[in-house]
């Protein structure tokens, strides 16, 4: 009905390319137009304004000759006011595009390793997008964003990358264990000599502390019973831890067994060897 009363709708966000007689005529914005069929007058397309989203997968090789897939996705809008050249001058917006990033690209990754690629994506896609802006302009088309959203390398790349960085990873908690262990040696040396101090003070303490008592009891027997010898008390003492220990040995209940020799002739022996070393020690002090 419209078409038989001259009249077109253009809907939002679109531009329709008015021809008369074949010949570009003007760029018909949204509403209603009366396009008079009878005089040569027609639509010949119509060209979207909205943003379109192009993704191009293109293939290339870096400077340390790893192959990889880069992936750079395009945003493109056609401009209002050179719809006409967007329309006449590409037939096909985005075989153009793609071939625009190809070239940038190939150009770009075989001068970056392929750790460098990762780190400076954003400066390959910047150099997309001037590439795509200087030459799309003529077009009729505006470059709105150029994104590198991925870089893949081959499978076996990966997983050669993957095992460099767990190996890497395994050397450096090697090297933290190590470290770990050697200082544990070393605390447990450091105690272990602290211990075993400690322990020669408190048997010197104890030594001194029997001596000290031996003489108090020397002393205080002498002054006690009259007419004894500090070797009379020494004897006796003697003689009672002999049988001291003699009865600690009949009384445990373990299997070991320990012998000596026993005697009213083994208890002066044993008194005798005790008095002669303490005198030794004595002298050599």
């Amino acid at each position: 009905m419209g078409q038989a009363l001259c009249c077109v709708q253009i809907e939002q966000s679109t531009v329709a390319i008015k021809e008369s007689f074949g010949k570009f005529d003007d760029v018909l914005e949204p509403g209603c137009h009366c396009l008079p069929w009878i005089f040569g007058k027609r639509i010949a397309g119509r060209l979207s304004l909205r943003m379109k989203q192009l993704d191009v997968k293109c293939e290339t090789k870096t400077k340390d000759n790893v192959f990889v897939n880069v992936v750079a996705s395009i945003q493109y809008r056609a401009l209002p006011e050179k719809a006409s050249d967007a329309f006449y001058k590409l037939s096909n917006t985005q075989s153009q595009i793609q071939a625009y990033v190809f070239d940038v690209i190939r150009a770009s990754m075989p001068k970056l390793n392929l750790d460098d690629a990762f780190e400076q994506k954003n400066d390959i896609a910047r150099a997309v997008e001037q590439e795509l802006e200087k030459a799309m302009s003529a077009y009729g088309f505006e470059i709105v964003q150029t994104l590198i959203i991925d870089i893949e390398p081959d499978v076996n790349v990966k997983r050669a990358m993957n095992e460099i960085n767990a190996a890497a990873r395994l050397r450096v908690a090697a090297n933290e264990k190590a470290e770990a262990e050697k200082i544990v040696q070393i605390k447990r040396a450091e105690g272990e000599a602290e211990a075993k101090y400690l322990s020669g003070v408190g048997i010197a303490r104890q030594r001194q502390a029997i001596v000290d008592g031996l003489r108090d009891s020397v002393l205080g027997f002498s002054v006690n019973v009259p007419g004894t010898t500090p070797k009379d008390v020494l004897d006796m003492v003697l003689i009672t831890q002999y049988f001291d220990t003699m009865k600690e040995i009949g009384a445990t209940s373990k299997s070991s067994a320990v012998f000596i020799p026993h005697g009213p002739g083994a208890v002066s022996d044993i008194a005798a060897q005790v008095r002669d070393g303490l005198l030794q020690a004595s002298s050599s002090t």
